[in-house]
């Protein structure tokens, strides 16, 4: 069965980091895509960063120079690294995977809550 299991999200001051994993199973990870999204209160999801299965990233304009997105194939799973964290960032992040040769496999997670406050 296909999970994807979001962690790592918390509260953080202004110019802290927290660092998102995004574990999957059930899933040939080897061949999706991965991306995280974020939403906020009153807000459209929006894309924060997505990795290819070869390894080829892109980033919101919003976030780049502070976040980073990784995946190792060896335990399926994929991470966010967010550095100098500002209360605009504050958001519950989500995962999703996409299958590169089949797009309707395509899978989301639970979320996780990020709060970036004094």
């Amino acid at each position: 069965q296909v999970q994807l299991v979001e962690s790592g999200g918390g509260l953080v001051q202004p110019g802290g980091s927290l660092r998102l994993s995004c574990a999957t199973s059930g899933i040939g990870f080897s061949i999706y895509a991965v991306g995280w999204y974020r939403q906020a209160p009153g807000k459209q999801r929006e894309l924060v960063a997505t990795i290819t299965s070869g390894g080829t990233t892109n980033y919101a304009d919003s976030v780049k120079g502070r976040f980073t997105i990784s995946r190792d194939n060896a335990v399926n799973t994929v991470c966010l690294q967010m550095n100098n964290l500002q209360p605009e960032d504050t958001a519950v992040y989500y995962c999703n995977a996409r299958n590169e040769f089949l797009s309707v496999r395509n899978y989301w997670g639970q979320g996780t809550q990020v709060t970036v406050s004094s």
